[in-house]
């Protein structure tokens, strides 16, 4: 079952790729999102996805106790495409909120991501190095990126829940 809710959550009911990109191509995630063939719902309901914040830059914190697991929304990794590469910050990293941890190479671009809260990396991701994909297939479960303390718990008000990243996606594509 939780199977099951993890590829509800994952799949999104978000339509085709991203055309017109070559393989070269780098891009934020202004560029991603502003595009005017972005025109997808988003849909990320779930249990699973239920207690996720948001930051406008897609990517997603859920919080237990004082550590933060961090990954990006279903929408960034449909922007993105097929994910052949996560580059992960190290265990001990500090980071500030909205500081640059890492990046994702997919087939047809780039894309850098941004710490949604201040605080040190404790875990990452190691399945991610043999298996990139798994930020596709799962990316609300498997395909998590990294772990973090939460240094700032004031932070988390800041972030959006899902019913306003929702709303943010869909003015977004207006």
């Amino acid at each position: 079952m939780a199977a099951r809710l993890a590829m509800r959550c994952a799949s999104a009911q978000l339509s085709s790729v991203l055309p017109g990109l070559s393989k070269s191509s780098v891009f934020s995630h202004s560029r991603i999102v502003s595009q005017a063939y972005l025109k997808r719902p988003l849909s990320v309901s779930s249990r699973i996805c239920a207690a996720l914040r948001y930051t406008d830059k897609h990517e997603w914190v859920r919080v237990d106790g004082d550590t933060g697991t961090v990954g990006i929304s279903s929408f960034a990794q449909e922007a993105l495409g097929d994910v052949v590469y996560c580059g992960l910050p190290d265990v001990g990293t500090q980071l500030s909120q909205s500081d640059e941890f890492g990046a994702l190479e997919s087939v047809k671009a780039a894309s850098e991501l941004y710490s949604p809260l201040t605080g040190e990396v404790i875990e990452v991701n190691d399945a991610l190095s043999d298996n990139p994909g798994l930020v596709n297939k799962s990316c609300y479960k498997d395909g998590w990126l990294m772990k973090m303390t939460i240094a700032k718990p004031e932070e988390l008000k800041s972030l959006m829940d899902e019913a306003a990243y929702e709303r943010y996606i869909k003015s977004i594509q207006d």
